[in-house]
């Protein structure tokens, strides 16, 4: 009954604030009379009226309530609904979030303000910016990525990002202010239902209303961002609740709990068996390999059997790109190998992978001879895009164990020679005769880094160069916009890998047309002193639009064009970072060179290359993957 009267009497104290423009409270200098924001500076000074000080001017539901004695001694605290935030952001081991503040969101960075030794914030130059800094940093680190944004725009501009970590299964928590909750409803300033718009893009979303509740949402949010296959979750805070006082009392964070297995001592014995009489196996690898920190299990699976393994985009390092089983991507830009390989098999295991139209192209055609065994975690993808004979559902880590312990041991087949004939046929390969070639760029972006940088990527015709010409030892080193596809997203993405990992070079591989979108982003990388590289492959175009122009349009180049005379060498030296041109192959070394020692200040590498070049193999729209277009 206490804390229920408690919470009802900041109700009626935030009701009776003065009200908000901008979201500050507005009074006039006379003995309490308040004024509408349209009387600010228009009213003079009455005399012998005393100014109320600043302090008298905040409410009381911003200060602290005293503790009593066995309060303190039961561990129980009393703070408002910022610091109860940030105290639980501390329970999830939280130490970095991207943002950019604003008015509903005054109060939370109050307190972050407070925690500044404890929780690092780094300031975007825009929130979709900081988005894309907390996914980078999720799958750079396997941790969850946390991103802050004030109501209306703000949170809006939050969208795009929350999407794109929601195809590709990252896990992420995006914290959002909202107006005060009597507000709620009214078409109040920057006021807009980001939960009614973020609900077909998140695994789950909530408004607090409630500053009793505040605690447990930010617990279960981070659970249910990882739990599973993770996603996005996002809090919309409103701002009276970031200021109302409740009691808090820390919680040990709580293992996560596993998933059950969804698959029988039978199942793993049957899906054995059917391995064990297939003559033409081949593995499609997904993204949820890595999430899982299941590499080493495929590998060690793979290996027994002799298992040629193909993967996704987002399976990129899942499976070593080095390793004598591995055939290349499959899909639309696979390879020739993988892409036979997969129509010829006459058993197709996909682990940790959806099946997205990309790899499979025309359904009807796809692996016409194979049965399909689909393992993942997400029930829901089982014959979703794809007819399964063999479905098991469950953690991929757990269930590769299981099956590398029951598969018997053979050696390589003739089915192991002919994959390894076709690998010598059909290699990937490009003339590196006339202008500067990016897939030269890329390979040697490979060996002068010895393959251990995490790449990140923007989306086009750089985003497949990466993928092809870069060899992907480790899992979580590819990092690129899979599933949605989002243009600009590899600057913001390329700051929190850096952040995430330190220890490691990152390098952003970025189209022009992709790095306009969000370029403001390096002023972050120089405030931070992160020294990302970032290698512009500048053909002056939009590079894979024009390549299904000139294809499969009759080259009828419509606004695909944006040679615009932007010098991205100085653009990047006016925000303080360094610049480079390179306009022929034998400049390339010596500009990474300069790039890759650099400790403490981002550098932009302007490759000019030919707007003709193009990504091959290609799969024709409807085609057959088996039907590549080379060059």
């Amino acid at each position: 009954m206490a804390d229920r009267f408690l919470c009802l009497k900041h109700s009626e104290q935030r009701h009776q604030s003065p009200p908000l423009c901008g979201g500050f409270p507005i009074e006039k200098a006379v003995s309490g009379e308040k004024q509408s924001p349209t009387d600010v500076g228009q009213t003079p000074r009455k005399s012998g009226v005393r100014r109320r000080s600043l302090r008298e001017l905040v409410p009381d539901s911003f200060r602290y309530k005293r503790l009593t004695k066995f309060e303190r001694n039961a561990g129980i605290m009393k703070l408002n609904g910022s610091d109860i935030l940030i105290e639980c952001l501390k329970e999830q081991g939280v130490d970095t979030v991207f943002g950019f503040p604003g008015g509903a969101v005054l109060n939370i960075y109050d307190a972050l303000y407070k925690a500044r030794n404890e929780i690092r914030h780094i300031l975007t130059s825009h929130e979709q910016g900081a988005s894309h800094a907390a996914d980078g940093y999720a799958r750079a680190t396997g941790k969850t990525g946390v991103c802050i944004a004030t109501s209306g725009p703000g949170a809006t501009n939050l969208v795009t990002g929350i999407a794109t970590a929601y195809m590709d299964s990252v896990p992420m928590v995006a914290i959002t202010g909202q107006v005060s909750t009597a507000l709620l409803g009214k078409d109040s300033f920057q006021e807009v239902d980001i939960t009614g718009i973020t609900m077909p893009i998140t695994k789950h979303n909530y408004i607090v209303k409630d500053v009793t509740r505040l605690a447990g949402i930010v617990r279960d949010a981070f659970r249910i961002a990882k739990e599973g296959r993770p996603g996005p979750v996002l809090i919309d805070i409103c701002k009276d609740v970031s200021a109302a006082v409740t009691e808090y009392e820390r919680k040990e964070l709580e293992k996560p709990q596993a998933v059950s297995l969804g698959v029988s001592e039978t199942d793993i014995g049957e899906a054995a068996e059917i391995i064990n009489k297939s003559l033409r196996p081949v593995i499609l690898s997904g993204g949820g390999i890595s999430i899982a920190g299941a590499s080493d299990e495929l590998a060690a699976f793979a290996e027994k059997v002799r298992i040629p393994a193909s993967c996704t985009l987002m399976g990129l390092g899942s499976f070593p790109g080095t390793h004598e089983l591995f055939t290349g991507l499959l899909g639309m830009h696979g390879t020739r190998t993988s892409n036979m390989a997969v129509s010829e098999a006459d058993l197709l295991i996909a682990i940790g992978a959806r099946f997205s139209d990309r790899v499979i192209s025309n359904v009807k055609r796809f692996a016409p001879n194979a049965a399909i065994m689909h393992i993942d975690i997400d029930p829901a993808e089982i014959n979703k895009n794809v007819a399964v004979n063999y479905p098991l559902v469950g953690n991929v880590k757990k269930i590769l164990k299981l099956l590398s312990a029951k598969v018997e041991k053979r050696a390589n087949t003739a089915w192991n020679s002919k994959i390894n004939e076709w690998k010598q046929m059909y290699p990937l390969k490009y003339s590196n005769e006339g202008s500067l070639k990016p897939h030269y760029v890329v390979e040697r972006i490979y060996e002068m880094t010895k393959g251990q940088a995490l790449i990140t990527t923007e989306v086009g015709q750089n985003q497949l160069w990466a993928a092809q010409f870069y060899k992907y030892a480790s899992p979580r080193q590819f990092i690129s916009s899979g599933g949605l596809g989002t243009m600009g997203y590899g600057l913001g993405a390329c700051i929190g890998a850096q952040i995430g990992r330190p220890e490691k070079k990152v390098i952003n591989v970025a189209g022009d047309g992709s790095f306009r979108m969000n370029c403001t982003e390096i002023a972050t990388a120089v405030e931070y002193k992160l020294p990302i590289i970032i290698a512009i492959l500048n053909n002056h175009v939009l590079g894979m639009v024009r390549q299904w122009q000139d294809l499969f349009y009759d080259g009828r180049f419509s606004a695909t064009t944006i040679d615009r005379g932007t010098n991205f060498v100085a653009l990047a030296e006016a925000f303080g970072a360094t610049g480079i041109n390179v306009t022929k192959p034998e400049e390339v070394d010596e500009a990474l060179k300069k790039a890759l020692a650099s400790k403490d200040k981002p550098v932009l590498i302007n490759f000019e290359i030919d707007r003709d070049d193009k990504v091959f193999p290609i799969v024709p729209p409807g085609a057959p993957i088996d039907e590549l277009i080379e060059e």
